[in-house]
Formats: C-alpha cells, structure tokens, sequence
C-alpha cells in the first residue's frame, strides 16, 4: 500500500474524497484495528432477538468490536449485556454461544459467581480477603456493564463508554424495525430456526457495498437467474410458482427495473435499497394473513406494513434487514481481510406456515455458503480483497450517479431519494465512515 502510513491513521479522512475510497480502507490491518475501536466500539451493534432468551438465565455471547459480550435475561425479566469475563483474573464465564446459565453466573477458573445482572455473590475463601481492602477494588463491583437497547424485540449493545445515545443513532430507522415488526399482527416477531454462519476471507466493507449494488446481480448472478428461468420456461404463465421459482427468477430482471427500484440514503451511513419495487414485491398473497394484519393494525397500517418490500435496509455499519422475507444479516469484522457473516430468518409468532417457509427457504437460497447464488460473490469478494494489493490504480471508484458535489457530512435528516443503481449508496457508507474514523479516541460522539 503505497499512500503513507501517517495518512492511514492520523487522517483517514483523507481516504475518501467524496467519490472514491483508497485501498487500504479495505487491507490495512492497523486500519482496521483503528475502526473497531471508533466506529463498531462506539455505535450500536446488533446482538440478538429478545425471542431468543424466554426464560431467566438465557445467554447469547457475541464478539463485539474485540470485546467478548454476554447479553443475558436477568431475573426480573430485563435483558441487559456485560462483558464477558471474570472480574478476578479475566477469564470467559461461558464459551457457547447460546445457553442458559441458570439463576447465576459462575467462573469456571476460581468459581466466583455473579447475579445476572452480573453484581458478584461470592467469591471463595472470601476471609483469605480480611486485610486486603477487597471491598474497595475494581473486583468487588462485578463484571464490567455494557450499554444495551431494546426496541420492538431488537437488541443492540454499544461497547464503548462513548458513543450516541441508541435513539440519537438510529433515530432515522427505528420506523421501519417498527414496519418489520408490525408484519405480526401482535407485534411479535421471534427467530426462525438456527443462524447460517460463515467466515469470509474479506473485508467487511466488501459485503456492506454488495449490499447496495443492485448492477452486479446483472453479471455475476446471470447463471442463477438463467437457471431460474431454464427450469420455469415450459410452464404456463398462470402455474403457480414453487417458491424456490418465486425467489430465483426476479434476478432475472434487467437494468431499467433496478433502477427504478429507487433507494433513499439516510443520515448515519443508513440507507433504504427499494422504496418503489424490489425483487420481493411480486410473492403471493396471504389470504387470512393479510386480513388478521388489517383486523390488528387497521387497515391503513396494515396496506402500508404489507407494501414496504425493500430489497435491503442498512443499518449502519453492521446490519442489513429485509422485511419480506424477514431476514436479518449480520456482519462481525474480525480482521482486516476476514468477516464472520451471520444469517437469521425471522417470522411472526402468530404468522402463517408460508411466512416461516419463506425467510428460511430465502436463506438457504441466497445466503448458504452452498446456495445458487451465494458461491458467485463470495468468490468475487475474496478475489477483489486478493487482488486490491496488486500494483496498479489505488482508487476504488464509487461515482455512479455521482453529480459531482455531495454534502461531505451526508444527507439531511429527511434523506434523500436516488436510483437503485446510484452508488450514492456506497458514498453514503463511508461519509459515515470518515465521521466515526475521524473522532478522536476521547472524544465523546
């Protein structure tokens, strides 16, 4: 990488000019190590469904920005997340990543236990500690908190004692989890069925920008879409479609409909892929579904719930929702050219059989290492993330659609609408990008 070290790290604004992105940001390890301590340390991060602890005692562990975090049910029914680790010598009280730890927490090592809200209970031979000030100490307080919000059933932490308030960060996507969630007509979503969880040996940028970019289904999923169409060309246009067929052939679609499938981008690196249409907007009616939607909500509501399919929301930086199918992405960067990629089906505890069906069967489709489709952009992005060291230009060009200014700092609040082939998108990201990677680690968001 040839742009020198200090530009790297003591400016890394400079690595985005408004239109174009250097390298680096995609193969520096120092660089990366810089962005998990400013901008997934210091914003929210999603961790889990509330669905997926019922009872008390309930765990999921997750690494969040380096930091090993334990969202738990606690007794008196709250969720809320520590880091964790044992406050006496540091070591991981549980290593699965979903259980239940019963009504305590208790280390493994030296058997000290914890509450669930994570305040310690006891420590063995506690009198050995009579002279030695214990109760004044930084291990007496118990295992270190972590911020945490809920909102309608999804859980996010910030690991950082810095960093925006949850509403401040999200503010201009908490209607739509709203939307997501009012797909229940009790408003009640729960996980559906196990995660789909590969590692991918490229940046976690590559996938955020995969994304957005509606142009590259066109090239490097033409064989899937082909297939789609050799297998469903025979039969007559009224048949009704498997929904394997339903899913796989609007990739088929061509440039005019994924630019009119329009895109909003959004403060905060946020972004709406599909406010007119999607590849999801054509499924099949529900019947009985769609009326249990217009009997809880009304009927305005439920038009308005049933209408929005985008094909993708960005919940910067790390998470991409689809309402229909409910599915959730989630990206956990673990180094510079390495991405842990999680995959969850939702559904409505009170839905249909086909709604579960759909966001299970969408996922195995597209986002399974083993799908159709899955295999031609992981191939693409792990290629791009060898090949970006090679010699040659230094530059990643995000100017599609670029008019030539845009605000540095990103949209205004309301947004602002685009095409869905414009990478303003892209350039939305790394506005945001360049903001968090530009604070100074004291300096408080």
């Amino acid at each position: 990488i040839s742009m020198r070290r200090s530009v790297l790290h003591d400016r890394p604004d400079q690595l985005f000019d408004g239109a174009r992105v250097h390298r680096s940001v995609y193969l520096d390890h120092a660089l990366f190590a810089l962005e998990r301590r400013r901008l997934f340390g210091r914003t929210w991060q999603y961790i889990g469904h509330e669905s997926q602890l019922p009872q008390a005692g309930d765990y999921l562990s997750a690494d969040i920005a380096g930091q090993p975090v334990l969202l738990l049910r606690r007794a008196d029914g709250s969720l809320g997340a520590v880091l964790n680790r044992c406050a006496h010598k540091g070591s991981t009280l549980v290593t699965d990543r979903q259980g239940c730890a019963g009504r305590t927490l208790r280390c493994p090592y030296h058997g000290w236990s914890y509450r669930l809200d994570g305040s310690l209970i006891g420590v063995p031979n506690k009198d050995d500690y009579a002279q030695a000030a214990f109760d004044s100490c930084d291990a007496s307080r118990g295992l270190t908190p972590v911020a945490t919000a809920v909102h309608r059933g999804f859980v996010f932490v910030r690991v950082s004692a810095r960093g925006p308030a949850f509403e401040d960060q999200m503010a201009p996507l908490l209607s739509v989890i709203d939307l997501i969630a009012d797909r229940s007509p009790s408003g009640r979503l729960q996980v559906n069925g196990p995660c789909l969880r590969m590692k991918l040996r490229c940046n976690w940028k590559l996938y955020l920008e995969n994304i957005n970019d509606t142009l590259h289904v066109l090239t490097a999923h033409a064989s899937a879409a082909g297939a789609a169409e050799s297998v469903w060309s025979e039969q007559p246009s009224h048949a009704p479609k498997p929904m394997a067929i339903e899913q796989l052939l609007p990739f088929a679609n061509g440039h005019a409909f994924f630019e009119r499938m329009g895109g909003r981008v959004l403060p905060g690196g946020h972004s709406i892929l599909g406010t007119q249409a999607s590849i999801h907007s054509a499924y099949g009616d529900l019947g009985e579904y769609s009326k249990a939607l217009a009997q809880a909500h009304g009927p305005e509501r439920a038009a308005q719930v049933l209408a929005f399919t985008p094909q993708n929301v960005i919940f910067y930086p790390g998470v991409a929702m689809k309402a229909s199918p409910l599915t959730i992405r989630v990206l956990r960067p673990l180094a510079a050219d390495q991405t842990l990629l999680e995959v969850w089906a939702l559904a409505p505890a009170d839905g249909p059989t086909t709604l579960h069906r759909r966001g299970t069967t969408y996922n195995r489709l597209v986002f399974s290492p083993m799908s159709v489709v899955a295999h031609d952009d992981i191939h693409l992005w792990e290629s791009a993330q060898r090949a970006l060291a090679a010699d040659g230009n230094e530059w990643v060009s995000l100017q599609r659609g670029w008019p030539g200014t845009e605000a540095a700092d990103g949209p205004g609040p309301e947004g602002r609408a685009i095409s869905g082939t414009d990478e303003a998108l892209m350039r939305n990201q790394y506005s945001a990008w360049r903001y968090w990677m530009s604070l100074p680690d004291d300096q408080r968001s």
